[in-house]
């Protein structure tokens, strides 16, 4: 009942799209807290613990995905007039990118296990990607923006 709940909460708000990136980024947030919470049922003393380790994990991840876009965004542009002296730069870019990515997600594991076991560890995994599918089918299901 708490996950459809969830999801009603996440369709109605994905609705509003007169709001900006910021504002968006913030209330997906708020959905994703919300979602986890309910999937991994935590006592008030592990959520003590958990959401400020997962919150900077999030925020990090967010943070090198965004530099990731920035940074590669605008020199895949002009791909076809690339050397590949400057193609083997972006690619060396993109794996130090995902090296970080993995560094922080490892981090993660290693804070939170002290903190939730390891089961709802794997929970966490699971819910963040059951909340990543459910997110992706509604931004189709609304179809391409006019």
């Amino acid at each position: 009942m708490k996950t459809y709940f969830t999801l009603l909460i996440l369709m109605i708000s994905l609705g509003v799209s007169a709001q900006g990136k910021d504002e968006k980024r913030e209330r997906i947030k708020a959905l994703k807290t919300a979602f986890i919470t309910t999937e991994l049922d935590l006592s008030s003393e592990e959520s003590a613990k958990f959401w400020p380790i997962y919150n900077d994990f999030d925020d990090k991840q967010f943070e090198i995905r965004h530099q990731r876009m920035r940074a590669l965004g605008k020199k895949i542009d002009g791909i076809d007039a690339m050397s590949d002296k400057d193609a083997l730069a972006i690619l060396n870019q993109m794996e130090d990118l995902d090296e970080e990515l993995l560094q922080n997600k490892k981090k993660l594991i290693s804070s939170l296990k002290p903190v939730i076991s390891p089961k709802k560890i794997i929970k966490l995994k699971k819910a963040e990607d059951e909340f990543q599918r459910k997110l992706l089918k509604q931004f189709k299901d609304k179809g391409p923006r006019k």
